[in-house]
């Protein structure tokens, strides 16, 4: 059997720990992480770990936090540490050349989608909202390029009309640590060839923002029902109603009927036991989970249980647009 590689994680969030606790139980070495500085969460904006950075720590591994990765002092734990590959997933930093030079078999990048699809930051959430039936993980060979480095392994994994970013995470996850194992001990025995990425299908994951989750009912209620699974957990998709904010955490899409085709885009129709119905400019969205201000979220039934004054039919969510 080829000799284990010697490795240096570089990795910030969930998604990234789910990595590195693979690598962790595989028959490579971790030498050391690097992460991202502590940032404040929470009520109290107390500094807190990442979740690599917490997992490593339990693990007794050398950890490494600088804001960026521009000077030779922070290189120099790299070096020193005489690494075979630098595995990144999710860092959140930019990699210099500089540093994509330092390990004997370069950086590799594990990145969640189909590459040349959605390169950039946010690449799950991009996918649901776009209507895509289909995401992945490709294991990429990293350049300086913002995701443009030669493909080494894809795994694929379908999209259907109740994947939400949270379950696509999920599974992209489990997908991507067995691809990231099998992409390693292929490398090690010299059996793992590069594939360039075609120049055709490049689209780009723009980093989310909370305004942008608000919801525009003069859209269809096909693409609002994407967007309220794309931006589930984060950042929400979210509407007015009256002066409070309706936050949206399951939505669903279905034909309007009869006199709906005539009601105004954002106003609420007749109620259902189990669903807000919302008048769009094509069709129904169905709210099945929603959260009002300083409340929990809550199925539509316990909404209209407590507050079916409020949610009145005629009702207009998204007024002060």
């Amino acid at each position: 059997m080829p000799s284990p590689l010697r490795i240096a994680f570089a990795g910030t969030p969930d998604f990234a720990a789910e990595h590195l606790r693979a690598l962790l139980a595989s028959r490579h070495e971790v030498i050391c992480v690097y992460t991202q500085p502590d940032r404040p969460a929470g009520r109290g904006r107390r500094l807190t770990p990442s979740p690599v950075k917490a997992l490593a720590l339990e693990h007794g591994l050398a950890v490494h936090q600088p804001e960026k990765l521009k000077t030779p002092d922070t290189h120099a734990p790299l070096i020193e540490a005489d690494i075979d590959l630098l595995v990144v997933v999710a860092y959140g930093l930019i990699l210099p050349k500089a540093v994509l030079d330092i390990p004997r078999l370069g950086a590799i990048n594990v990145h969640a989608s189909l590459l040349p699809r959605w390169r950039g930051a946010a690449p799950i959430q991009r996918a649901i909202e776009a209507g895509d039936r289909e995401s992945g993980v490709t294991i990429m060979a990293m350049d300086e390029g913002l995701d443009t480095g030669d493909m080494l392994l894809t795994a694929r994994a379908p999209i259907d009309d109740t994947t939400t970013a949270a379950t696509l995470h999920d599974q992209l996850a489990s997908i991507g640590t067995a691809a990231l194992i099998e992409a390693l001990d292929r490398m090690s025995d010299n059996q793992l060839p590069a594939t360039p990425q075609p120049e055709e299908g490049v689209t780009y994951a723009a980093k989310l923002s909370k305004a942008e989750a608000r919801l525009d009912f003069s859209q269809s209620a096909t693409t609002l029902s994407q967007r309220v699974r794309a931006f589930n957990p984060f950042p929400v998709a979210w509407t007015t109603l009256g002066g409070d904010t309706l936050r949206i955490w399951h939505a669903e899409a279905r034909a309007a009927q009869g006199n709906e085709t005539k009601a105004l885009p954002g106003q609420l129709l007749e109620a259902q036991p189990d669903a807000l119905c919302v008048a769009c400019g094509d069709g129904v969205l169905r709210i099945t989970h929603a959260q009002l201000p300083g409340g929990k979220a809550l199925s539509a039934h316990e909404l209209l249980n407590s507050r079916r004054e409020y949610l009145a039919a005629g009702t207009l969510l998204g007024a002060d647009q």
